[in-house]
């Protein structure tokens, strides 16, 4: 007996890792050889595998060397493992805001004199600021929010309206008219998608409104009512 046949043949292993599909990229984007080749070998493996007869799988070959863009081949691989393991999952959904409507939607009035609202309560949808001669002062940096979003409606003539927010809310600004007078706000996102947002608009006649966050303080609230609702 010739001693190459005595020879041991290296042993395959038990689970071969998992050919890889087509890369991410945009469905009209050029295929190259490596992708065909690449789809090819997960047609075999299917063929070896019974997931797919001679007919399936001499007519799916065709297509695979004929295809010119990625979209043309991910359909061949489709229904097989390798390609729907390859599918994109769809992101997961950013954390619902659990509004009740059950919030105080102020009018804070300051003329000749001052007005605010601060510490904790629970806001609503809306807020009217006016500042005439006086000044306005809302701090919501305690409040718990009832609503995904809250606008504040602000009136200052020759006076001022200052807002202090959390962190870990949206604000959104550019909605203050100035006439001989204006408005600072200094507007950020929030890093969860799923945060309360809130809106400043309205005029300052010789006068201004202010509006920016607060270094360390942070709502929490929303969000365990929002992990409540999504059944975290």
């Amino acid at each position: 007996m010739d001693e190459s046949q005595l020879q041991k043949r290296p042993q395959q292993p038990a689970n071969p890792p998992a050919r890889t599909a087509l890369p991410d990229g945009a469905p009209d984007l050029r295929a190259s050889d490596a992708d065909r080749d690449r789809v090819a070998d997960i047609l075999r493996d299917a063929l070896a595998e019974g997931r797919l007869d001679a007919a399936e799988h001499s007519e799916r070959l065709d297509r695979v060397y004929a295809a010119k863009t990625l979209g043309e081949l991910e359909p061949l691989v489709r229904d097989l493992p390798a390609g729907a393991a390859a599918r994109p999952q769809p992101a997961p959904a950013p954390r619902a805001y659990a509004a009740d409507g059950g919030g105080e939607n102020p009018n804070l009035v300051g003329i000749l004199g001052g007005a605010d609202r601060k510490g904790r309560w629970r806001v609503g949808h809306r807020i009217t600021a006016v500042a005439i001669m006086g000044g306005v002062e809302i701090d919501l940096t305690e409040a718990t929010f009832t609503s995904p979003e809250l606008v504040i409606h602000c009136t200052a003539i020759m006076g001022g309206v200052s807002i202090r927010l959390p962190e870990n809310v949206t604000l959104r600004g550019g909605g203050v008219v100035g006439i001989m007078g204006g408005s600072d706000v200094r507007a950020f996102e929030a890093p969860d998608p799923g945060a309360p947002v809130v809106r400043i608009d309205g005029f300052a006649l010789w006068g201004g409104v202010e509006a920016k966050a607060k270094r360390g303080k942070k709502v929490s609230d929303w969000t365990k009512k929002g992990q409540k609702q999504l059944g975290e």
